[in-house]
């Protein structure tokens, strides 16, 4: 296999992980090729992750490291690896050995296939009840929101072509959603199902702050899935509804006034129209101004959160 394979592992805190998933991937990826390179993130870890991950990169000059000034989150951790890699592929899995290398040569595979973007299916999850729960709801929700037909849309394994990575705004915790998101724009998702481990070292990230950004980041979704190119309709709709029962609302006092000569008796139907009027055109202004931001928009700038960068060349055009 000739095409250049990317790893991108976002870790914080994981010192005790991040050396036995070095070997792992090596030892995985090997017989299929030896043109790879692994990127480790570190989001702002406390403990000797970013030294674990130096000493590799001084062993190993196909590790490659990239210190964050502070705990950003895994969207950006995400999206500094994918701008600072050059595969053709792009696998990214979490830091605490609780995804097995072992599954690459899968995903690989069904990437050769034709797929776009292949997503891991932790079949058999390894987590406690108070992971497990809320992320069968969320997954649930999400299918049924999205239409696409997937398992575990949150899960940190995958395998993408770079089309996509290129193609992805990820932002808040929208990396949960990145199959969603890809399969808005017409790329072809897979899913596979994969060997989930038990939790080794360290700590789980997740705790009832992520449950609740969970359900936010749903709403996110709805808005994305529906009005992503098109926030003005979003906007619109409920401002021409808005201005148009206020309209009719002053059209009816003003016949009032009319036919009656006195409408002291409707003064609080007029400010009901009155403000109908004016959400009416602020719903619309906001839709319009939304409108303008995604036509002006500009990419952002990733390379400001990073402090170190461990054998890397010059910074990526």
């Amino acid at each position: 296999m000739s095409t250049k394979i990317s790893f991108v592992i976002p870790a914080k805190d994981e010192e005790k992980s991040i050396e036995q998933l070095y070997e792992e991937i090596i030892s995985s990826v090997l017989p299929i090729t030896k043109d790879i390179e692994i990127i480790f993130i570190d989001d702002g870890s406390k403990d000797g992750t970013f030294d674990t991950m130096s000493s590799l990169a001084r062993r190993d000059e196909r590790v490659k490291v990239i210190k964050l000034r502070g705990n950003f989150g895994k969207s950006i951790a995400l999206t500094v690896g994918f701008e600072n890699s050059c595969g053709k592929i792009i696998i990214t899995l979490d830091g605490d050995l609780q995804d097995d290398p072992k599954e690459i040569p899968k995903f690989i595979k069904k990437i050769e296939e034709g797929y776009d973007l292949v997503s891991g299916w932790k079949k058999k999850r390894k987590d406690p009840i108070t992971k497990t729960i809320p992320s069968t709801v969320v997954n649930f929700l999400t299918t049924a929101m999205s239409g696409l037909k997937i398992h575990d849309v949150n899960c940190g394994f995958k395998a993408y072509k770079r089309s996509v990575v290129e193609n992805l705004h990820l932002y808040g915790d929208l990396y949960r959603f990145i199959p969603i998101l890809a399969s808005r724009q017409n790329f072809k998702i897979a899913e596979i199902a994969i060997d989930h481990r038990k939790r080794k070292f360290g700590k789980s990230k997740y705790g009832f702050s992520r449950l609740i950004s969970g359900w936010l980041d749903l709403l996110t979704l709805f808005f994305i899935i529906r009005y992503l190119r098109r926030p003005g309709h979003f906007f619109g709709t409920f401002g021409l509804f808005s201005l148009s029962i206020g309209f009719v609302i002053g059209l009816y006092i003003i016949y009032l006034k009319i036919t009656t000569g006195g409408i002291a008796y409707r003064q609080p139907l007029l400010s009901l129209g009155i403000l109908l009027i004016i959400l009416g055109v602020q719903l619309l202004t906001t839709g319009l101004f939304a409108e303008m931001i995604i036509f002006f928009q500009k990419k952002e700038d990733h390379q400001k959160f990073i402090v170190e960068r461990i054998n890397f060349g010059k910074y990526p055009s």
